[in-house]
């Protein structure tokens, strides 16, 4: 029976706020992906994406897997796990070493990406990913992989995110009391903008909102590499919690009536009349769609105006050239994509799965973003680790062969 990531089964899990999703892939013979397993529980142990209860999120996390495993018909033994939350934070660094060989190898890349990370952590943080943005060579050109290359300094600039130590191992040991190893730990936000942008945004420069649950994610990529990341206090179940109070209803109606009649912008087509059930849950009243408008829309304004207010305090404006993707469950809302562009004065659209592999009808939402994104990852960091451990004699008999070329010439 096929095990672990040896055997090329990936597994993901996405922790969120309001939902565990569990994503099984399978690499075929001639090398195609295919979706095999998934499995969704409630998230009940968490808030704005962090472990507030062990048992629960325990629970959620074994209840996910369960069902992910009866439907893939093989037990799942280690996962890729995504994390975000108020505790992440990130920065730009710098790193610079000599070159000691005049050609520039993997260990001189390991090397200039350990000193771009050599700076002082807060207490009660650590280092989740390191993220090479450029490198230079001699002072010379930027490049962005300069493996190969001759020279005699490299430096590089990378994105360092951060992430709280106590945050991290509550997240790991849930999933490792629930029955699985933690193969990885990826920011969620990496992995959602890994799903719905296209090579020439990420080239171009493009940000990517992922509105969850208990938080919103965002990110910004220019020249294929991730510039500015932030983890935003308004999401969904803000826009919940409104509805519940506003209307007077239960959380769950609440929910209910978000999804289905919920719009962040008026005027509407058509006023209509929703049934509410009351917060005791003995009797139901008649509210208008206009009233559930004007309670939502100032929500999703103030998360509009905190990306605006990031974009501008950061100066991020030169590097969102094609505009904003959204993606996440709060991007189903009605009107969030015009509400968007007129607030931050660019181009918005939806993000579409974009994933190189054939996955099942009923996935094709942009809640499961961050799930596939996870999925991509894994397997492109599987490929990474394979072609590392080609590439050393690979590279040294195409030196080689070079060197016997310039001999029979000279």
């Amino acid at each position: 029976m096929a095990k672990g990531f040896n055997d090329r089964i990936f597994a993901t899990v996405d922790v969120g706020t309001t939902k565990i999703c569990v994503l099984v892939a399978r690499q075929l013979a001639d090398k195609e992906i295919e979706v095999i397993g998934c499995g969704k529980a409630p998230s009940d142990g968490l808030s704005k994406g962090v472990v507030v209860d062990v048992a629960k999120t325990i629970h959620s996390i074994r209840s996910a897997i369960k069902e992910a495993e009866l439907m893939a018909g093989l037990p799942i033994e280690s996962v890729t796990v995504g994390i975000s939350g108020a505790h992440i934070s990130s920065l730009n660094s710098q790193g610079v070493v000599p070159i000691k060989r005049g050609d520039i190898r993997e260990n001189d890349v390991a090397a200039v990406l350990a000193a771009a990370r050599a700076i002082p952590i807060p207490d009660g943080q650590q280092i989740l990913h390191v993220l090479p943005q450029y490198y230079v060579i001699d002072g010379r050109d930027r490049v962005t992989d300069p493996r190969g290359m001759h020279g005699i300094r490299l430096e590089v600039q990378a994105h360092i995110i951060m992430g709280a130590i106590a945050s991290v191992q509550n997240l790991v040991k849930c999933c490792e009391s629930a029955g699985v190893a933690v193969h990885d730990i990826v920011l969620e936000q990496l992995a959602s903008a890994l799903c719905v942008l296209s090579e020439d945004e990420q080239k171009l420069g493009v940000a990517v909102l992922d509105i969850g649950g208990g938080t919103s994610d965002f990110a910004i990529y220019q020249h294929g590499t991730i510039r500015h990341t932030k983890v935003l206090p308004v999401a969904g179940n803000h826009f919940t919690n409104d509805i519940a109070v506003g209307l007077c209803t239960t959380l769950k109606d609440a929910e209910r009536v978000k999804k289905e009649h919920g719009a962040a912008a008026s005027p509407l087509e058509k006023d209509e009349f929703i049934e509410v059930e009351m917060v005791h849950g003995e009797q139901k009243q008649v509210v208008r769609s206009s009233d559930l408008v004007r309670i939502i829309e100032p929500r999703a304004q103030e998360l509009l105006a905190i990306v605006h207010e990031e974009i501008l305090s950061k100066r991020l404006e030169s590097f969102i050239t094609t505009g904003i993707v959204l993606t996440g469950g709060g991007s189903l809302l009605k009107g969030i994509q015009p509400l968007a562009e007129k607030m931050l004065d660019l181009p918005v659209r939806i993000g579409h799965l974009k994933v190189p592999f054939s996955i099942p009808d009923s996935l094709h939402s942009p809640i499961y973003a961050t799930g596939y994104g996870l999925l991509m990852h894994t397997i492109q960091k599987q490929k990474e680790n394979e072609m590392s451990d080609m590439s050393g004699p690979l590279l040294k008999k195409v030196l080689n062969r070079m060197k016997a070329w310039m001999v029979d010439f000279f």
